[in-house]
């Protein structure tokens, strides 16, 4: 999983708190082209609280496949238009995506910290 960010100095009790209150994580995507090679990469995962914009953590990926995206063809203008729609749109929201993998790790943690040594 990519890193999360923008979540320095919350608690995990924090965080609950504002996802109930409408807070999300995004993810960005963006396109950088050579010639006739085309590469879509997705950002790390963004917290954007309640009340936060989701597109100030986009300026810049949307920035990088404006600039260096549409060179590629035929791809490089089509992942380019996708980039910058889901950019200046506030990223694609994964919160659930990102809440299942922490149910499953944790999952994990206490399946390998239960098991008693033989």
């Amino acid at each position: 999983m990519p890193a999360i960010r923008n979540t320095e100095g919350l608690t995990d009790a924090d965080i609950r708190r504002e996802l109930e209150r409408g807070a999300k994580f995004v993810m960005f995507t963006y396109a950088i082209s050579i010639i006739v090679m085309t590469f879509r990469r997705g950002s790390d995962i963004y917290f954007v609280r309640s009340g936060e914009s989701a597109i100030k953590h986009g300026w810049g990926f949307a920035l990088i496949s404006f600039l260096f995206g549409w060179w590629g063809i035929p791809w490089g203008p089509i992942y380019t238009i996708g980039s910058l729609v889901t950019c200046l749109s506030g990223g694609k929201d994964v919160t659930q995506e990102v809440l299942q993998a922490v149910v499953a790790g944790a999952a994990a943690t206490q399946v390998e910290g239960g098991a008693s040594p033989a």
